[in-house]
């Protein structure tokens, strides 16, 4: 399960933001179930942010956010997330599912 958060981050803003995502980040390494983290900054518009993670699966993404310690570490830097659908499934499973194929091409995974 991929997850893309997205943020509108004022630019005066930036350096705490970064701590900011950087606090979330830890908390969700210490939560089960979680494969990647990746920060990002765009490269057109500075004040577009996102933090793209992918689990194990949409239970353990849920069960990470009711931690504690991610409730705390997400408050601050959630209140600039966009509001927008931000969980995906594995598309490669559903295409494999219905074309009988279980391997993706590696080219985009």
């Amino acid at each position: 399960m991929l997850v893309i958060t997205r943020f509108r981050v004022p630019s005066a803003r930036a350096d705490v933001f970064a701590d900011d995502l950087r606090a979330v980040v830890e908390a969700f390494r210490t939560r089960p179930g979680l494969v990647d983290a990746f920060v990002g900054r765009n490269l057109d518009d500075a004040t577009l942010w996102t933090l793209t993670t992918r689990w194990e699966g949409v239970g353990a993404y849920r069960r990470a956010l009711s931690a504690y310690d991610v409730k705390v570490a997400t408050a601050a830097p959630y209140a600039l997330a966009l509001e927008e659908p931000a969980a995906y499934t594995d598309a490669y499973d559903d295409i494999a599912d219905v074309a009988g194929d279980a391997t993706p091409p590696l080219g985009n995974r």
